[in-house]
């Protein structure tokens, strides 16, 4: 790999552990200008028009709605909106995106087969395909003439993704692969037109295929009987002697395994972006429901209990959407450069690959808020809730999925420690520097300021620094200790993962806010969401620091530990009732999650 050029400290995947991050150059939900709030609208029209009212065709699959509506969205340009100009595409930044990707997943299954097509099954082309692939097939994806599935997983290599079994010969006239295998769990494979397949050539080196169903040998076969997700097709892809064209092979024999990770993190990021929208329009439904919804002479709206889900709905969505938008703009910065990668020909950006880390805590984080979000919607509507009378039964199943696509949430929890202890190896990011500072000044502790005469929102910030100070010598002490094995030991790990997760979203939406407020916009629920979401992730880290201590140290070393945890996360609890409440009422009287945050 070449030497890489340097980034700004913000720019670098992982460094926001080792840095603090100036407001200015973060970009927040609000900084979006009424050119890239127009896809997002056009986005919410076409699903109110043309998708919903025929959600329970698409929800059975009757006829052939999903094709048709998903031709309709290709027309509209919403499928091609990455996708450079030269090949028809729209070419629009990420932050843009964002927008248009939370619309098409108000209905989880459509919001799949548009995103799977437009991501992981379009992308791989995008970024990896010679001139002459392009040409052939890039126009038609992202006009929606195609559309494009991903073809990876297989019965026995789910996580395991490179123990893959599917094999692919070079034929005696050396003109075609043949490939050999069975594809699982793969989206759009009802309906697509071109897979990107992967297989190893000569059963060694894992290489990616560009595979039209028309090919010879390639069929699928039976709808898979799904718990969610109903309106997209989950089938398997049988490949017996398949004839694959020399010219299909995309970028380079071997470079399959590198091709498939790096297009995992831009699924992870998009899979996320997608899930704050199913979230926003479960909250939607919810405080809808609430507020119609009468018991002892009273709305809903009206109980403790129901404000209190209300609002920490809107609190999670907040801080997961602050991180989404936060992670799109600086993809876009490093896009930008143009700075190139040359492990395949042709090589891609670095951009695809720098904020890896970010796009994993984006995909556990958002999922996992997703699913709190659906199942306390359903909650609210009560017995109503358990019954496809209303959406929120649907919105439960649906969401249960994201938690497993992508890799799975454990997969990427373990993946955030090791890739920041690769690239400390490898000298991208200088972790072993900070994690012996941190430790020296936290073994060698100066008195902690005293905080109390700052306003909340600077002493969260403050907290926020401690508890990246925390995460750092909790991973010194854990690499000290297990060294490079440090990867086996899982639960240590994932309490690490956690820490980093709740860091990156608390930041984000300390940030945002900052940012509003330096700017003179109306800030007064912005901060109140900011500071309930630090709030009760002070309990979170406390517990996951403790937990992966007590794997590490024992007897008076690990009781001075804890002691340090204590007095890094020092932190007075905030009045969450009266908060939440605040937060609740003004929800019901915008009655949506985008209108609770607007200005008066």
């Amino acid at each position: 790999m070449p030497e890489l050029q340097p980034l700004p400290a913000h720019l670098i995947g992982g460094n926001f552990l080792l840095t603090e991050t100036d407001p200015g150059r973060v970009f927040t939900p609000e900084d979006l200008t009424a050119e890239q709030r127009l896809m997002a609208q056009t986005a919410e029209k076409f699903m109110e028009k043309e998708v919903l009212p025929h959600l329970e065709a698409l929800e059975h699959q009757e006829g052939d709605w999903s094709r048709r509506l998903f031709r309709q969205a290709g027309g509209l340009g919403l499928l091609g909106m990455g996708v450079p100009a030269d090949y028809d595409g729209l070419e629009l930044d990420r932050a843009t995106i964002v927008g248009v990707e939370e619309q098409l997943t108000r209905l989880g299954g459509f919001g799949v087969t548009c995103g799977a097509h437009s991501g992981i099954g379009s992308q791989p082309l995008q970024y990896f395909g010679t001139e002459a692939q392009k040409k052939k097939y890039l126009a038609k994806l992202a006009s929606g003439q195609w559309m494009g599935a991903y073809a990876l997983s297989e019965a026995g290599s789910g996580s395991d993704a490179l123990g893959l079994r599917t094999k692919a010969e070079l034929s005696a006239d050396g003109k075609h692969y043949i490939l050999n295998g069975t594809k699982m769990w793969i989206s759009n494979a009802a309906w697509a037109d071109l897979f990107t397949v992967f297989a190893r050539v000569d059963g060694q080196q894992v290489t990616a295929f560009l595979v039209e169903r028309t090919f010879p040998g390639v069929s699928t076969g039976k709808e898979e009987h799904k718990l969610g997700i109903k309106s997209s097709s989950t089938r398997r892809v049988i490949l017996e002697d398949a004839k694959v064209p020399v010219e299909n092979l995309l970028g380079g024999v071997g470079k399959g395994a590198y091709i498939a990770f790096n297009i995992l993190n831009s699924g992870r990021f998009k899979l996320g972006a997608g899930a704050m929208g199913a979230a926003k329009e479960a909250l939607r439904g919810a405080t809808q429901y609430a507020l119609e919804r009468h018991q002892f002479g009273r709305p809903l709206a009206g109980f403790g209990l129901i404000q209190q889900k209300l609002a920490e709905m809107a609190v999670r969505i907040f801080a997961g959407e602050s991180a989404v938008y936060r992670t799109a703009a600086m993809m876009d910065a490093v896009f930008a450069t143009g700075e190139t990668l040359a492990a395949t020909e042709p090589p891609f950006p670095r951009g695809l690959e720098e904020f890896a880390l970010e796009c994993s805590i984006i995909k556990v984080a958002c999922s996992e808020i997703l699913d709190d979000v659906a199942d306390e919607s359903l909650q609210i509507h009560g017995g109503y809730g358990y019954t496809e009378e209303f959406s929120a039964a649907r919105t439960v199943r649906d969401s249960r999925i994201n938690r497993i696509f992508e890799g799975t949430n454990e997969i990427n929890r373990l993946f955030i420690p090791g890739l920041l202890l690769r690239r400390a190896q490898r000298g991208r990011l200088p972790l072993i520097g900070a994690i012996t500072k941190v430790t020296q000044d936290l073994l060698s502790p100066a008195p902690l300021e005293d905080q109390s005469g700052e306003d909340l929102l600077s002493a969260a910030r403050g907290l926020l620094g401690n508890a990246k100070k925390l995460t750092l010598f909790i991973a010194g002490v854990a690499h000290q200790k297990f060294g490079d094995k440090m990867i086996e030991e899982q639960e240590v790990g994932a309490a690490l993962s956690d820490l980093i997760i709740d860091v990156y979203l608390g930041e984000s939406a300390w940030l945002r806010t900052a940012k509003a407020r330096s700017t003179r916009r109306e800030t007064s629920v912005l901060a109140d969401l900011t500071l309930q979401f630090i709030n009760d992730a002070v309990g979170r880290m406390e517990g996951h620091a403790r937990r992966a201590l007590a794997a590490l140290s024992q007897g008076d070393e690990l009781r001075a530990q804890l002691g340090m945890v204590r007095r890094l996360l020092r932190w007075t609890p905030l009045n969450t009732v009266a908060r939440g409440r605040s937060i609740a009422r003004r929800l019901c009287e915008r009655g949506s999650y985008p209108a609770l945050l607007a200005a008066p």
